[in-house]
């Protein structure tokens, strides 16, 4: 898991992300978003978003700083309120801009703040299958889930889907992924994913569109006071 992780961490990139959340009855709703990600030493990447897409969202703003060995840190703005706050710990299993994607799904995981394990069948059909459940009350409560399973390719350690276990140790949740962007040295993003929410039958999708990767952008680029501009 941990090379999987190191694998996703390019160095830097632009892209435009298409989300398209669809309801239990086929209605769907479109955000256009604008995405620029870089990597830093010792496995940091921070990410900065900006929703393009409708007007109801346009402005707003996130910042992602993706620690590996911590918390992730994530500041949100709303150009309704002309405030830039800081999204707590406890709201990282809430929803991503009403999407079935949660706040900690927009980043990775801290792998300390889990106990993981292989199942049952890990390591057959070129594919692990890993367990993991969060190291106490709190932090399940901070992502959201009390059991995630990852399914991830022997061949080149991308995450191919993932399912997550409520309180009631009941599957609510899978994010299948779809389809890998290719780089040199093994390394790849995510470029198209669905998160299907068996609860209530609706499920949303982030595909990714324009990827540049090795843009330049200053570091000053990613901080919160750029988030208001």
């Amino acid at each position: 898991m941990n090379k999987s992780r190191e694998l996703a961490i390019i160095s830097s990139l632009q892209a435009i992300i298409n989300l398209t959340i669809t309801e239990k009855n086929g209605v769907t709703r479109n955000r256009t978003i604008a995405m620029t990600s870089k990597s830093f030493p010792g496995g940091l990447e921070k990410r900065f978003i900006k929703f393009l897409e409708p007007a109801d969202v346009r402005g707003t703003a996130m910042l992602i700083v993706d620690n590996k060995s911590a918390s992730d840190e994530i500041w949100i703005y709303l150009p309704a309120l002309k405030k830039t706050r800081r999204i707590s710990s406890s709201e990282n299993g809430k929803s991503f801009m009403s999407s079935e994607f949660s706040n900690a799904d927009m980043g990775s995981p801290n792998f300390a703040d889990f106990k993981s394990r292989h199942l049952v069948g890990s390591g057959l059909n070129n594919t692990w299958i890993i367990e993991s459940i969060p190291i106490n009350d709190d932090k399940a409560d901070e992502y959201g889930y009390n059991k995630k399973i990852s399914y991830i390719s022997m061949e080149n350690y991308r995450v191919t889907k993932m399912e997550y276990y409520n309180f009631d140790n009941k599957h609510f949740k899978t994010i299948e992924i779809k389809s890998f962007y290719s780089m040199p040295e093994g390394k790849y993003m995510v470029s198209d994913m669905i998160a299907n929410n068996l609860v209530t039958n609706r499920k949303s999708e982030i595909l990714f569109n324009n990827i540049a990767d090795k843009v330049k952008v200053e570091d000053s680029f990613f901080t919160v006071q750029n988030l208001e501009r």
